[in-house]
């Protein structure tokens, strides 16, 4: 019998508390605390952001949509060290999106990379411009694709306008091992599926 839409949700929210639970517990998260109602920062978010250079799309990419959150600050920092224009959501989405571009910029590109500071170097757009590859956070991961935020459905927004103006854009999530579940997680129809999985330990390419 299918699922109501009620029910799926109500498995979504088991398991972001599973997965927040875990983490918390074994002590791989990072600031800002708690974890739990959050995109959880994790110990490794660096070693994750690294593994970008192993997907062929990233590196023929010149403009790179990512997320806010945490723990993706990391890839924030990576897209501008490697000379490719930074796109990223500003929070819940209320304010569109900014536009960082890698010239001019300090040369500490953390400063940069916080929300502050994409609004400070940046340049705010109402409308996403098209991008050429997609880096999102979740509080868990599916080997099928599938991700959970954290509830809100910011990130399957993000995806589905990336996806709107550029069809064939790849879609990758950072996060750490504990999040990936080799089981299916729940999901809707409105869900976006990820193309490739990063974590601390290595790089996960989603067979579809």
């Amino acid at each position: 019998m299918e699922k109501s839409p009620f029910d799926v949700k109500r498995e979504k929210h088991k398991v972001r508390e599973r997965i927040w639970q875990s983490m918390e517990k074994s002590g791989v998260t990072l600031p800002p605390f708690p974890p739990r109602g959050r995109i959880p920062n994790f110990k490794g978010a660096d070693l994750a952001a690294r593994k970008l250079d192993l997907i062929p799309e990233y590196r023929s990419s010149d403009k790179i949509l990512v997320s806010p959150d945490s723990p993706q600050i990391h890839v924030r920092e990576k897209v501008l060290s490697d000379k490719k224009t930074l796109i990223v959501a500003t929070p819940r989405l209320k304010d569109g999106f900014v536009v960082v571009e890698p010239e001019n910029l300090p040369e500490f590109l953390m400063q940069v990379v916080t929300i502050k500071g994409t609004y400070k170097y940046g340049r705010l757009v109402n409308l996403l411009p098209s991008v050429d590859f997609v880096v999102e956070g979740c509080v868990a991961v599916g080997l099928s694709g599938y991700r959970l935020g954290k509830g809100g459905g910011y990130g399957d927004v993000e995806i589905a306008l990336a996806k709107a103006v550029n069809p064939n854009v790849k879609i990758a999530v950072t996060c750490h091992s504990m999040q990936v579940l080799p089981e299916d997680v729940p999901h809707e129809e409105k869900d976006q599926r990820v193309d490739y999985i990063l974590t601390e330990k290595g790089l996960l390419k989603v067979k579809k």
